[in-house]
């Protein structure tokens, strides 16, 4: 089985300068345009049997741009969304390091942003979602999965087994990782391919 997992295009959020998380901002048109490159590049070198999406406006949007040029189902997961930051959803970078400011030494990876999610409840979101997609759709060969940047990263880490630390897998606009289970093996053919924008 092959893993195609891509990051929404350009959101109305990244202009900004707020926290985006869960709030749930359209494509920019900009980032309307990514996702049909993407579609285009994935049609002619990597076309998914299904996609897998989060519902939120920006990856569902990417979503539906590439089953438009592919062609094949689509179905929507709530564990493919962002990271829950609660109270900061929305607000302005100014604004939430005043209101909301990061407890000195940063937040403990158990306790949860007020009205959020906690690092480790987000990382067993992704394990789940990844096990379900290796268990249930074991006869698919291949997936695109279409998500947000802070989802993908612990996805990968999932993939790879690593641990919960403080690093991550960055992924630009409509960035594309390509993983592959074989069997007991699992193999990074490529992350963060980002080729279809130039």
């Amino acid at each position: 089985m092959e893993l195609v997992i891509i990051r929404h295009g350009q959101s109305e959020a990244d202009l900004l300068g707020v926290h985006e998380g869960r709030a749930d901002f359209p494509l920019t048109e900009l980032g309307r345009k990514q996702a049909g490159k993407m579609a285009v590049y994935l049609a002619e070198n990597l076309p998914p049997d299904l996609i897998l999406a989060s519902p939120m406006k920006r990856a569902s949007a990417t979503a539906r741009v590439l089953q438009k040029t592919i062609g094949c189902e689509i179905q929507y997961y709530d564990e493919l969304k962002e990271y829950n930051n609660g109270v900061l959803a929305g607000l302005s970078k100014k604004e939430a390091a005043i209101t909301h400011p990061l407890p000195k030494g940063g937040r403990p990876a158990h306790i949860p942003i007020q009205d959020g999610e906690s690092e480790l409840e987000f990382r067993y979101r992704a394990e789940w979602m990844l096990h379900h997609v290796l268990y249930e759709y074991r006869d698919v060969r291949r997936i695109a999965i279409v998500s947000h940047g802070g989802l993908i990263s612990n996805l990968i880490k999932a993939f790879l087994h690593q641990p919960n630390g403080k690093f991550a897998f960055s992924t630009g606009d409509t960035g594309i990782h390509l993983l592959e289970q074989q069997e007991d093996m699992r193999f990074v053919r490529f992350l963060n391919r980002q080729d279809h924008l130039l």
